[in-house]
C-alpha cells in the first residue's frame, strides 16, 4: 500500500484568524462550504474545532463513496485536523498569515492507497479529483469570509 497525498492551496483576502474560525465552525458554517460532492452532514460532538465529531459522506467519483467519521483536533496554533476513524484518512487545513489582512489556506489529505495497478491509478488520479474537490471548497471559503 502507497502513501497516496493531495493537496491544494489558495491564498484569501481575510485575516487567518477569522478564515481559521469560518474553517473550525462545524456547527454552522463548514456545511455551507462542502460541494456536492458531500451528503450526510452530521456534528455529532462539539462544533468548534478540538474536540468536534461529525459526519458526511464523501463521493468523489461516480463509484466511489467514503463514509467519513472525523475526529477534529488542533494540535498547533493555525492548523485543524480530521482524522478519519473509518479509514487510514488525515486531513490537515493550515492557515498562515499571506500578507496584510489575508491568509494562505493549504490543505493536505493523506491516506494508505490500495497495493498492485489498482493503487498505481489511485494514486495518479486521486489526488486530481481531491485536488478540484478542495479548490471548490476553498473558493467557498473565500466568499464567505471576504464578504
Amino acid at each position: 500500500m502507497a502513501q497516496v497525498e493531495a493537496t491544494t492551496e489558495r491564498v484569501v483576502a481575510a485575516d487567518p484568524e477569522t478564515v481559521f474560525d469560518t474553517l473550525a465552525d462545524y456547527r454552522d458554517t463548514r456545511a455551507k462550504l462542502l460541494p456536492e460532492h458531500f451528503s450526510e452532514y452530521e456534528v455529532r460532538e462539539g462544533g468548534d474545532g478540538e474536540g468536534t465529531l461529525v459526519h458526511w459522506k464523501l463521493q468523489a467519483t461516480s463509484k466511489r463513496v467514503r463514509d467519513c467519521l472525523l475526529e477534529v483536533s488542533e494540535p498547533t496554533d493555525g492548523e485543524l485536523v480530521e482524522k478519519d476513524r473509518n479509514s487510514s484518512m488525515v486531513t490537515t487545513w493550515r492557515v498562515t498569515p499571506a500578507g496584510e489582512g489575508s491568509s494562505r489556506v493549504v490543505v493536505t489529505t493523506t491516506w494508505k492507497g490500495a497495493g498492485g495497478i489498482g493503487g498505481f491509478f489511485e494514486k495518479t488520479f486521486a489526488p486530481k479529483g481531491l485536488g478540484r474537490i478542495y479548490d471548490a471548497i476553498l473558493a467557498r471559503l473565500a466568499a464567505e469570509v471576504e464578504k
